[in-house]
């Protein structure tokens, strides 16, 4: 795997997924990357945190505007597990994030459900990056809820 691919990205938020798969958290992992270097990694921390917002994308957004000190992320792309939901997209939108990439689409509650545009109208989006081994994940972890 060709280093600073989009796979070797996506890998790292497969591993912050698999942190959350074992700490009990809907297994979505995202990291955000500042000119091929990776500045914030985050996972679901819903259930830990008891907030409802604190999927990994939010914290991922806080994380690397901390690190940049600017709360834009204009020169930044994300790559997450897991297709972001309309709140996500909305916190993309307003930090001007520049590239979205994801895994798994999410038919049920992804922000593209919505029919408008949700994301920044200069942010490039692409998904199904690893889309198997991140459903994979997600398919393992509600199965195992369901036991």
């Amino acid at each position: 795997m060709e280093l600073f691919s989009n796979e070797y990205f996506m890998n790292e938020a497969l591993k912050q997924a698999k942190i959350a798969f074992e700490e009990g958290e809907i297994p979505v992992g995202a990291v955000i990357v500042c000119k091929n270097r990776v500045i914030a990694k985050a996972y679901n921390q819903s259930e830990r945190l008891n907030d409802v917002t604190a999927h990994a994308e939010m914290v991922a957004i806080t994380s690397a505007t901390n690190y940049l000190g600017s709360k834009y992320l204009v020169d930044c792309k994300l790559y997450v597990t897991l297709e972001p939901c309309l709140m996500c997209g909305g916190a993309l939108f307003w930090s001007q994030i520049s590239e979205v990439y994801f895994g798994a689409g999410d038919p049920k509650r992804g922000y593209q459900q919505v029919g408008s545009p949700v994301l920044h109208p200069k942010t490039t989006v692409k998904g199904g990056i690893l889309a198997e081994q991140s459903t994979q994940l997600l398919n393992d972890f509600f199965k195992k809820l369901r036991k």
